[in-house]
């Protein structure tokens, strides 16, 4: 039995795990002992990877769809040729820009790369991926108060920190392997701080839990910055030595006072000087946000408002300290420096001059040959395929008609594009369903690559299964399609996943991502290198964190206070819609869409089959409302659902919560989006709600005509 140390690849943690190979097949998987990640310990998901080895599909070889509807099987070189030639022949027609790529934070580190020089560089297209649905926020603030997009931040903190506060954050469901390193800290004094409007699975385990307003964290964190400023507690060497524009922020947050919290925030004026008085008393305060932050109409600046109290308390770069992003998908962090997308490969802008010159030498290609302009936003692409700018779409491993923000605009564009490629493991998913070329890749466990996690940690993915006939990575998809686009010496070097991870060292040279000091080898059953690592460097420890001398990636080498008076809410609560739909994890064992946690028996036995929310007592005994009952959802949006009702205090009384694994859950979220990052506002849309009988629950709209229930909001 020959054992093959590998990478989980389902959230950002990057469990790395054991695969125990005999005659072809898995037999057992248990996490890696030892790896500073997860330490012999994992979720459901990661322990059920074996599960994919026996994912089963009409065949290995891609499908054209006919003029007649059917789908016809077709060789590798007919299908790459095929995309290939449409490719050319709709930026022909239309212009370079009438084709766009959408990729995934799912893929290796050469899988977005290749993809990235590919459609950026050579086609001179546009191509976004799902980590705008999740960490656009975080890198966008990261870049304009740090400098870089550079979390500094290892997960060793959580067990380091004497205050530890989730805003926005479920990590005992969302990422358990996290919470896990909570439940490490030995520390008998150590505070676990919950800010949330939901009294989520965290906040039921904390030790306290202030339920903020939805979409009002904002008003919070200025309103907390006054009240530390006012009693004293910032820390002015910190804040003169490595920090620039304090003088104006706290100019700024003078005007919103205690006596505008209840209003503003939710939240009572002793329960603010309470949380201040926590953050004061910590010695060690690390602050931890994701989604509930990050997906929302001013979440840049929410963002920031939390780096802006770590900044001016003192509270980074020391062990236990830090504004951390938690990251959602497994390699969103490869995504935002390696892809090509919104900066050059390895970071900086495509406008630089000197970073122009070092990636054409890196790539030995022409100047004029690389990408000029960061990509249009995931939402500027589906709306040029609505307003029929855009005529091709390739999508690689994501199941955008399912996660889309108000996802039906998703179903309306496929249907007018031209060339709809969908490339996955699964031609069962959403997406493939209007698609008009299917690529079937395999698995994580029969490819290789490179995955960089939420604390910058490189790990190895290598395969543990052998490839049958026909069978090929997304590597080696993306890899057919740009030799038939006739790429030529273009692709001279990009030949196989470790031929691009060396290019990609390259292109790292200098930055603050600097990876030369990492080898292919190295990463082979590692405990993994957090980057930056440059040549001739040797990582003195498992765990290492950035900040530690004070200095950032500005020009003036000081984190900035960012800032900006909060915006109206563009969807208030009305007359009209009087309820506030949130959205978020359902249970540890689901994911995303679902689409690869349905091979796990255990999760499909233990997970809901119909879309369900959760509902107040009040409001439901109010409305007359049961548990299980139906109920149909109408959206600010125009749109409706159904769900069924499960009963809660968890939430409140304006508030209803639905799991975002079913698809009716992205059916009723709004098309807004924050003005920096373009990430979607997931997490408030208002709502009203009618009861639903059970004979008309599976019944269309046009069917239930004048049957529907009475309004209850």
């Amino acid at each position: 039995m020959k054992k093959i140390q590998s990478t989980c690849n389902y959230c950002a943690i990057d469990c790395n795990m054991d695969f125990y190979v005999e005659d072809g097949k898995i037999v057992k998987v248990l996490p890696t002992r030892g790896y500073p990640v997860n330490d012999g310990f994992c979720c459901i998901k990661g322990l059920s990877l074996d599960k994919q080895q026996t994912v089963i599909k009409t065949s290995p070889l891609p499908k054209i769809r006919q003029a007649d509807g059917t789908m016809k099987e077709v060789s590798w070189e007919e299908g790459f040729s095929h995309v290939a030639d449409k490719l050319k022949e709709l930026q022909a027609k239309y212009g370079q820009e009438s084709v766009a790529g959408i990729s995934t934070g799912q893929l290796t580190m050469e899988e977005f790369a290749i993809f990235g020089h590919v459609m950026r560089n050579y086609l001179k297209t546009n191509v976004d991926g799902n980590t705008r649905l999740c960490m656009a926020t975080a890198v966008v603030a990261h870049k304009q108060s740090f400098g870089f997009d550079a979390p500094g931040y290892t997960l060793k903190d959580l067990e380091l920190s004497d205050t530890i506060i989730f805003v926005g954050a479920n990590p005992v469901v969302a990422h358990p392997i996290l919470w896990r390193r909570v439940r490490m800290n030995k520390d008998p004094n150590k505070k676990i701080v919950v800010i949330d409007p939901r009294r989520s699975e965290t906040a039921m385990n904390a030790d306290y839990w202030y339920p903020v307003k939805w979409k009002c964290d904002l008003y919070l964190f200025y309103t907390l910055a006054k009240v530390l400023l006012d009693k004293g507690y910032a820390d002015k060497e910190y804040i003169k030595a490595h920090t620039e524009g304090f003088e104006e922020f706290r100019e700024f947050v003078k005007d919103f006072t205690l006596d505008q919290a209840k209003e503003c925030c939710g939240l009572k004026p002793e329960q603010i000087e309470e949380l201040a008085e926590l953050i004061h008393s910590g010695k060690r305060v690390s602050f931890w946000w994701t989604m509930g932050v990050n997906q929302g109409y001013e979440a840049v600046r929410t963002a920031q408002s939390i780096i802006n109290i770590a900044l001016m308390t003192g509270n980074i770069g020391r062990p236990g300290t830090g504004a951390n992003s938690i990251t959602g998908q497994c390699n969103a962090m490869g995504s935002r420096a390696y892809s090509n997308t919104a900066v050059f490969f390895g970071g900086g802008d495509f406008t630089n001059p000197a970073r122009r010159a070092r990636i054409s030498q890196v790539l030995g290609v022409d100047e004029s040959m690389l990408a000029a302009k960061p990509t249009a936003a995931y939402n500027q692409i589906i709306e040029g395929i609505n307003e029929g700018r855009i005529k091709g779409l390739w999508i690689l491993c994501t199941n955008p008609r399912h996660s889309w923000t108000n996802n039906e605009t998703f179903a309306s564009a496929v249907k007018k594009l031209e060339l709809f490629v969908v490339q996955d493991i699964y031609d069962s998913i959403e997406s493939a369903e209007e698609c008009t070329v299917f690529f079937p890749v395999v698995p994580g466990i029969k490819k290789e690559g490179t995955y960089i996690n939420l604390e910058r940690r490189l790990s190895a993915m290598r395969p543990c299964l052998p490839r049958g006939e026909h069978e090929i990575s997304d590597y080696e998809a993306i890899l057919g399609v740009g030799r038939a686009l006739g790429m030529g010496d273009m692709l001279k070097g990009w030949e196989t996943p470790r031929d691009c991870f060396g290019l990609m060292k390259e292109c790292s040279r200098g930055m603050p991502c600097d990876i030369t000091g990492v080898t292919w080898e190295g990463l082979e059953n590692s405990h993994g290198i957090q980057w930056p690592l440059r040549e001739g460097e040797s990582p003195k420890e498992d765990e290492r964190r950035l900040y530690e001398d004070g200095k950032f990636y500005t020009p003036s080498g000081k984190a900035r206070f960012q800032f900006q008076s909060p915006v109206k809410n563009p969807l208030p609560l009305t007359e009209e819609f009087p309820y506030m739909f949130n959205t978020g994890r359902g249970s540890v064992g689901q994911w995303h869409t679902q689409s690869r946690t349905k091979e796990v028996q255990f999760v499909e036995d233990v997970s809901a089959a119909e879309a369900y929310l959760f509902m107040n007592p009040r409001t439901a005994e109010c409305c007359r409302i049961q548990e299980n009952d139906w109920v149909r959802v109408y959206s600010v949006n125009g749109q409706n659902a159904l769900f069924r009702v499960r009963v809660s205090d968890r939430v409140g009384e304006q508030e209803l919560y639905a799991p975002i694994h079913y698809i009716e859950c992205n059916r009723l979220t709004p098309s807004v989006y924050d003005p920096y990052s373009k990430e979607p506002s997931y997490k408030a849309t208002p709502v009203r709600f009618e009861k639903e009988h059970e004979k008309m629950a599976g019944k269309t709209d046009d069917e239930m005509g004048e049957e529907a229930g009475v309004c209850i909001g």
